[in-house]
């Protein structure tokens, strides 16, 4: 339950950093307003059209009597709205990272140069390489989180359990891939792949829902998930300092750091 509290509080301390650091909030705020402006104009185009959408898929209803064509219909177009919200919320963090990559880099530098008192870790990549390989492991993180969302959803229509126990376990599965994204930032910068920091969160998740499970929470609404983006990533910053076993002043000679 330790790492559960200190999941948390990387959260707190985060907030707190960029509160500090006004300029470093300020630039931080600008990739989310960019990618929230273009999901609520999805979203409101999802609105619009999701009746019209539904019927162009589905003409073989054409013909059905009343009511059974308005039911079918319908169900297809809640549907398709909860699947296109429940999509919104798992992408919304990949695309505004991959987005602010430059201003997030930059700040996740500063906390680090502030914790360890030293140069932040480097990979030593090029930023179009780098570009490339955060494209690249947010779509194969996406994959995942929707396999997930997909299984969730269709366990939702369950009856009992899909309204108690789904939606619980779907914020932590929520709360696990919103903390792998925000951690990539630092510990990409560390050398560190896909494959080993899904084990390093896999090995230490109370910690890391901790840490993911409100984040998870306030960014049912997105406009809470703008401001609050740039002190989660200086939280997650410093969860994957701990994830690690760095601590204050001890960064590595190298500015890499091999997980085995």
């Amino acid at each position: 339950m330790r790492d559960l509290a200190t999941g948390m509080s990387y959260l707190v301390q985060g907030q707190r950093w960029v509160g500090r650091e006004r300029r470093q909030w300020g630039f931080g705020l600008l990739p989310g307003l960019i990618t929230f402006v273009g999901y609520a104009a999805a979203i409101t185009a999802l609105v619009l059209y999701a009746d019209d959408a539904v019927a162009w898929a589905t003409p073989f209803a054409d013909g059905w009597d009343s009511p059974w064509r308005a039911v079918f219909r319908g169900a297809l177009t809640a549907l398709l709205f909860g699947g296109g919200l429940l999509l919104a919320l798992i992408s919304f963090t990949a695309v505004t990272l991959l987005v602010g990559q430059p201003f997030y880099e930059s700040l996740s530098e500063k906390v680090d140069e502030a914790e360890s008192g030293g140069p932040a870790p480097s990979s030593g990549l090029p930023l179009r390489r780098e570009l490339w390989i955060s494209a690249r492991e947010s779509v194969a993180v996406l994959v995942r989180a929707s396999l997930w969302g997909l299984l969730l959803f269709a366990l939702g229509l369950v009856p009992v359990i899909g309204q108690t126990v789904i939606p619980a376990v779907g914020f932590c599965v929520t709360g696990f891939f919103l903390t792998e994204e925000l951690t990539a930032i630092a510990l990409q910068r560390r050398g560190v792949p896909l494959r080993h920091r899904l084990h390093l969160l896999r090995s230490r998740k109370l910690l890391t829902l901790g840490f993911g499970v409100p984040l998870a929470v306030l960014f049912v609404v997105p406009v809470v998930a703008v401001f609050v983006m740039p002190g989660a990533v200086a939280g997650a910053t410093l969860l994957a300092r701990d994830l690690l076993g760095e601590t204050a002043g001890a960064g590595s000679e190298d500015g890499a750091v091999a997980v085995a």
